[in-house]
């Protein structure tokens, strides 16, 4: 049986890890080599550096994420939604016939607006595959979250929400930062519902943003617990624009155990339940489609 080299290959860095044919874990390797970071035609010398020791063992190689993006090695055609499994299956870009493949992103259109995403589809595929699921609303938080939902294991529609650069640039740049201790430290999980609650009940963030600036001017939260209250702020936002209602079905957190743990304290607050999967999700995307193409057998 051969094994799978699965890579996820973002913006800031490159994941890796070499699977058997049961999709088991044998390595894994982390490096800050994103595709920012490559050199134009960088890319095939990149890829050996990190993977020839893998590849001599026969490996096939699947890759998803900014890989594929007009930035990356080979620019990869967005698939359309709906789309299931089989449609990504069946648009892989091939940069070696049978041995190296980057998985296509997935386009939709909301209001004759386009979105778009990579990487996260082979999130959202694997975690499906690890729950059993054909059905669900998730969550991928990050820079750009992202909520998808998914129909009959096609996903029908996405959107993308810039909640973590929001919250970088608010925190970095704005007139909050002045009022804003200077290391992150802990999740100080009372301000951080404190500050859901009020993007919930609040008109917009817009204003809500503001409520930063005062609290810390009444001295009505100390400095340190500011992060944590504006991290809710914008999340709390991002949550409400979902049109949630409690006691519907499970929220899918897909993610960094940090961040999927903050939204699920988000989701709990507004008496939503949720799942987590971790970031293994895109090992099992990716593994799912060796497995559907046969090139593991």
């Amino acid at each position: 049986m051969k094994r799978l080299i699965a890579v996820d290959w973002g913006t800031s860095s490159l994941r890796g890890a070499l699977l058997d044919a049961d999709g088991r874990i044998l390595d894994e390797i982390s490096a800050p080599a994103g595709i920012l970071n490559v050199p134009a035609g960088g890319f095939p010398a990149v890829f050996a550096d990190h993977f020839a020791h893998w590849r001599s063992t026969g490996a096939s190689c699947l890759i998803s994420g900014m890989a594929g993006s007009r930035q990356g090695w080979r620019e990869a055609p967005y698939c359309a939604c709906p789309a299931g499994f089989a449609d990504i299956a069946s648009r892989l870009l091939w940069i070696e016939p049978r041995r190296i493949a980057i998985v296509p992103g997935l386009s939709c259109e909301d209001r004759g607006v386009p979105d778009v995403m990579r990487g996260e589809e082979t999130q959202v595929f694997g975690a499906l595959h690890m729950l059993g699921l054909s059905d669900a609303l998730l969550v991928l938080p990050g820079t750009h979250s992202k909520w998808v939902r998914v129909q009959a294991g096609r996903i029908t529609q996405f959107r993308t929400f810039m909640t973590g650069e929001l919250y970088a640039l608010l925190r970095q740049h704005s007139i909050l930062s002045r009022t804003l201790p200077a290391v992150e430290g802990e999740l100080d999980a009372d301000a951080f519902e404190r500050g859901v609650a009020h993007a919930r009940e609040s008109v917009s963030l817009l204003h809500a943003a503001f409520s930063v600036r005062t609290l810390s001017l009444f001295d009505r939260l100390p400095a340190e617990a500011m992060p944590s209250y504006l991290s809710g702020l914008v999340i709390g936002e991002e949550l409400r624009a979902q049109g949630l209602s409690p006691g519907a079905e499970p929220v899918v957190v897909v993610g960094a155990p940090a961040l999927t743990a903050r939204y699920q304290l988000a989701l709990a607050s507004q008496a939503m339940q949720s799942r987590a999967v971790g970031s293994q999700a895109s090992w099992r995307g990716l593994w799912a489609i060796a497995m559907q193409l046969g090139e593991l057998a």
